[in-house]
This record gives C-alpha cells, structure tokens and sequence, in this order.
C-alpha cells in the first residue's frame, strides 16, 4: 500500500513548521464528490431561511474563534495577526450582509406577460449541484471561507481545496466546518497540490470556481472544455495608479505605497504600476521614497505586531519577482530605493525609466515594487493604464473630481478608487471582479451568491383560451391579424399605433358578411386584449 503523502505546515519567516497534514488520494475525491452529489437532494430542498440559520451558527463559530484563526494565518503565511483578523473580519462582513439579503435575492421573480395575457410567468435561480471551489495562498481564509459560504446559500453541497501553501489554514477551516453538525455533512475539504486540483476537475463537478492565477486558470480552462463544466474564476492583475498634477501628492504618494507594500505586495488588487504626470513626478518619487524608508519589515507572533510588512509567503514568488528585476534592470530600470531580499522578506522597492516592454509592467509581480512612469497629458495616462491584458481594479489621484471621474470610466477595469487604494475591496456589497483576463467571477454582493444558481423559467396556466390572441396565430389564416397586432402593440410612432385598428375598420365596412364577422373578432381581439391589460394595470 502507497504510502500517504503529506505536505507540512512551515512559517515563512522562520522556517519553523508546525505541523501536517495528509494529501488526498485520488479514491478520496471520487467518494467526497460522490458524497456531495448525494447531500446535494437534501440541502437544495432546504427553505432559504433554514439555510440561513445553519449557516449563521458557522458565522458565530468564526467570531468566537477570531483569536485561533488570526494566529493559523500568522504561521501559515507570515503576515501579522491584525491582516489575519482583516481576513476574518471581511469574510464575516459579507456572511452577514447576505444572509440578511439572500431571502430576496433567491426568491420568484414575476416575468411580463407579453401578449400572453391568461398565463403567469417567473423566473427564479437553482442551484448547480455540486461546487469545487479553489482557494489561492495570498488571502486563504477570505477568499476561501466567503465563496464557500456563497455558493451553500445559494443551495449547492461544496467540495473545497484550499491552497497547498497555507495548509493549516485550510486544515482550520475544515475543523470549524466540522463544529457545526447541520452544515458538515454538506462540505468537503481536500488537501493537496495541483494534482488533487486536477482529480477535483475530473471528476466532473457541476461548476467550479477558482481564485487563483492565470496559469492555472488556463489549465483549468483547457481540462473543462471538453465536458463544458461552466467554470468561474477570479484571476490575477497589474492595477494602474494614475497621478494627475492637480492630486493630493502627499496622500497619493503615502496610500499609493501603502497600496503596493501591503501584504508585501501579494495583493491581487493592489498598486502594481504608477503613472504619474510630469508637473508632479519629482515631487511625488521624492515622497514615495520617504514613505518607503518608514516602512518597517519583520515578523512577530503578538497581536500588537509593530511591522508594516512580513515575508513573502510562497517562495516562487520570490523567484517571480526577482526575474522582473533582473529584466527591467537590463533593459534600464533604476532602482531607487529597497530591491534586497533577505531570505523571504524583501524590502519595499521603488523603481523608475520603467517602460511595457519590462515584465514588472506587464505580468503580474505580486510582490512589493512600485514601477513609476511619467506621462504628459490624460490621453497618454488612459492609454498607458489600458495597455495590459490585465484589467481588476485600478487608482485615480485628482482633486478635480470631474477629471478623476472622466478617467475613471474610461479605465478598462472592473473597479477604480479615486483618491485612495484598495478601498473598494472591503465594501461588502460593492461588487468586484475584473474584465480581460482578469477573469469573470463577481465576488461582494448579489452577484457573488447568484453566479453559483442558474436562472430557469416558468409559464404557467390552463389550456389555451380560443378567444386569446396568442391562441388564435397559431391557426394558419390569420397574416393580417398578426400584422395589425405587431404594429398596434409594438408601434413606434401614434400612426403606427392607431392604423391597425383603422384598417380593419374599413375592412368592415368593405367585406362581405363571413369576412366582415372574422374582422370583427379580430378587431375585437386587440381591443380586448388592450382592455384587459388596463383592468390588469388599475389593479
């Protein structure tokens, strides 16, 4: 027998590992999915309300241990206990808002009759069935815990893989799934690296969501074209900061490198280039700089950590980033302040004569660089911002708003902050996501719940009525019926409105007594029908 293999829990910043667990075999995923397929007839039979109720015993168990869970985070990925009880809070946030929301956005919803108008129509969402959901490193409880939590409101059963390089964390969110006896039998948690990943889409699941990066993204893409499992996903990106001469240059320069040191720079929707205008770029690399000196790096486990900025958390990602120095140097970057790496910390680094034909402006860094480039007027600075493949979030820096608004929606990007960085993510119903190959999941509000259900229709009624207009077209003979219908209800103009009825008037008039009677009932029709719909309208 194979021996099980396992995958430690190890510190970045010390190297201390603190634990383990086992990877799952691939006979594991085949019973997890198969298990999920047969609570899925349980749990989507759930009202939405109970639902609510199971899951907001998980909520209270999340509250209650905010302490444990900020330490887990703190060992497993570097950063401090105050950005892993961020992660809680957000997560907990959003918990909260739709719970109190998904009642409505669940429920039936009434369609128009169109000129049916003896039937009823409505439309409401189903669940998919079963749900792989796979979490990324960088925020592994947030953006692990909320799409899981999403996506069982919404009535599906989850298999769940949180990251292979914060395993503890994931080992944590399976024993606080497993507190709650209603809501446990309805999850499953596998762990393991990309090959358990790949046994998860192969089994076939009924939709899969990632947050991840774009080269798994694209394999996951290329593995489900065959079977055409719908596949969401939340990419990386390489967000613009634009600077205009009228900004604020003390609060860009400061919320700017905030915006791109914060979690050492492993954020998906942090600064990953700046552009600023000539009149204030001097000033503004002058500020940056300073700001970047007082940043303080280093890793504490007390939850009064004094550090600005921990370890990197994934040591690819130290070689990712050294590649895009070492490219942009040779190319002619400068480096003005920071670029050393001590094991995995790395100091905040400034650089400018950074230019798109460099890989630090153009892949995803995810690490703490802020590449600088100045531009001349607002047309160049729009272009230079949309020129990535790339488009999650972006930063606008103006005291004219009209100006930071115009830029702003003619940035190519699925959210932009004016004057400030990141503050759009925390806002729990604002929605976010990116466009191009940023991905196309919508994670904060509506959006996120509904993108796990599909939406499917109903008309109901009795047998058609032979006086209904819509009963009478489906008998051959009738063209000139259909045609005065069409331009009766659907008329641009009062002429094309009122003529159906004048024609048919006069075709009384004219016809013989068999035609005069049909043109009659036909002309009684629309009439009636216009009739109704008033008396449907007065109620």
């Amino acid at each position: 027998m194979q021996e099980a293999r396992c995958i430690p829990f190890e510190n970045p910043a010390t190297g201390e590992q603190f634990g383990e667990v086992a990877m799952s075999t691939p006979a594991e995923v085949t019973l997890a999915h198969k298990e999920m397929q047969q609570a899925f007839k349980i749990w989507r039979k759930k009202p939405i309300k109970e639902r609510v109720r199971i899951l907001r015993q998980f909520q209270e168990a999340l509250i209650d241990s905010m302490d444990d869970i900020s330490e887990v985070i703190n060992r497993d990925t570097g950063k401090s206990r105050q950005d892993g009880l961020i992660e809680v809070t957000m997560t907990v946030d959003r918990m909260h808002q739709y719970y109190k929301h998904a009642p409505k956005w669940l429920r039936r919803r009434s369609v128009p009759r169109g000129l049916y108008k003896f039937k009823k129509y409505y439309a409401e969402p189903h669940p998919y069935g079963v749900v792989a959901i796979l979490g990324p490193w960088n925020y592994p409880f947030d953006l692990t815990v909320t799409p899981m939590c999403s996506a069982l409101l919404a009535g599906n059963t989850v298999v769940l893989k949180p990251s292979e390089v914060t395993p503890a964390v994931g080992v944590l969110v399976e024993r606080l799934i497993q507190r709650i006896p209603e809501l446990a039998p309805f999850v499953r948690v596998l762990h393991g690296d990309g090959s358990v990943g790949a046994a998860m889409v192969a089994a076939q699941p009924d939709l899969i969501f990632l947050t991840g990066s774009t080269v798994t993204g694209r394999k996951i893409a290329e593995a489900t074209a065959d079977t055409l499992t719908p596949f969401v996903f939340e990419l990386g990106g390489k967000d613009p900061m634009i600077v205009f001469n009228e900004a604020d240059i003390g609060a860009a320069a400061k919320w700017g490198a905030w915006g791109a040191f914060y979690n050492t720079g492993q954020t998906c929707m942090g600064v990953e280039r700046v552009y600023v205008q000539a009149g204030v770029y001097d000033e503004f690399v002058t500020a940056v700089l300073e700001e970047a000196r007082r940043f303080k790096i280093g890793y504490s486990a007390r939850t009064d950590n004094p550090y600005n900025m921990g370890p990197l958390t994934f040591e690819r990602q130290v070689k990712i980033i050294t590649d895009h120095m070492e490219d942009a140097v040779a190319k002619g970057a400068k480096v003005l302040r920071g670029g050393k790496l001590d094991g995995m910390f790395m100091e905040p680094t400034v650089m400018v004569d950074v230019d798109h034909s460099m890989k630090v402006m153009r892949e995803e860094t995810f690490g703490p660089i802020m590449p600088i480039v100045k531009f001349e007027d607002e047309a160049e600075a729009i272009f230079l911002a949309n020129d990535s493949r790339y488009g999650l979030s972006a930063a606008v820096w103006s005291s004219d708003m009209r100006q930071a608004k115009r830029v702003a929606h003619r940035l190519d990007v699925g959210s932009v902050n004016i004057n400030d960085a990141i503050s759009h993510y925390p806002v729990s119903l604002l929605p976010f996501g990116g466009v191009k190959m940023s991905g196309n999941a919508r994670t904060h509000g509506k959006d996120e719940v509904l993108q796990f259900t599909q939406l499917r229709s109903y008309a109901v009624g009795g047998p058609p009525l032979p006086f209904d207009i819509a009963t009478i077209m489906r008998s051959p003979g009738h063209y000139r019926l259909g045609k005065a219908i069409t331009r009766f209800f659907f008329g641009v103009t009062p002429r094309q409105r009122i003529e159906p009825v004048t024609e048919l008037w006069d075709e009384i008039e004219l016809e013989p007594v068999v035609k005069k009677t049909a043109v009659a009932a036909g002309l009684s029709a629309i009439l009636g029908v216009v009739l109704l719909g008033w008396l449907r309208l007065r109620k």
